[in-house]
């Protein structure tokens, strides 16, 4: 059974002068990047495929995870923050990917995880991350069709 793990990226730095899309992570934000991808690597969740947004906080939240995954795909559409988007790029998945991780930004990560499982945490915090069982094949993944499996947060863990 496929199974998408849905990750927020890690908490970012704030700061004048820097457009949205090149704020870089901060000290928290590569801490709980780096417990991610431990807590990921121990449970065996390494992805086969990556899609990741383009923007500098969620390649450096990928980066730190430190997972040995071959195939990634940066995809400028996931920074455009639509659910419907992520759903459509977990479909183009192919059926050689198993496990698929997929970085990205609120709200649309929260409400994918929403829209997949009928469910979802109350909130979604920077570094959280969501691992969704799906039935059938990658292409044929559809809204309620999902089984939440796990939820970590950086302050609460699994």
């Amino acid at each position: 059974m496929p199974s998408l793990i849905v990750l927020r990226h890690a908490k970012a730095a704030a700061g004048p002068g820097l457009a949205d899309i090149d704020r870089p992570l901060n000290d928290r934000g590569r801490r709980d990047s780096t417990a991610a991808g431990e807590w990921l690597r121990n449970e065996g969740l390494t992805p086969d495929l990556v899609l990741c947004s383009t923007a500098v906080r969620t390649r450096q939240t990928l980066e730190r995870l430190a997972l040995a995954t071959n195939q990634v795909r940066f995809e400028s559409q996931i920074y455009d923050n639509d659910a419907d988007t992520l759903l459509a790029l977990a479909r183009e998945a192919g059926d050689e990917a198993g496990r698929v991780l997929l970085v990205g930004h609120n709200p649309s990560v929260h409400q994918l995880v929403h829209d997949l499982t009928g469910e979802a945490p109350e909130s979604f915090p920077t570094c959280a991350l969501a691992v969704i069982d799906v039935p059938g094949a990658w292409s044929e993944i559809r809204p309620g069709v999902g089984d939440l499996t796990s939820y970590r947060t950086p302050k609460g863990g699994a």
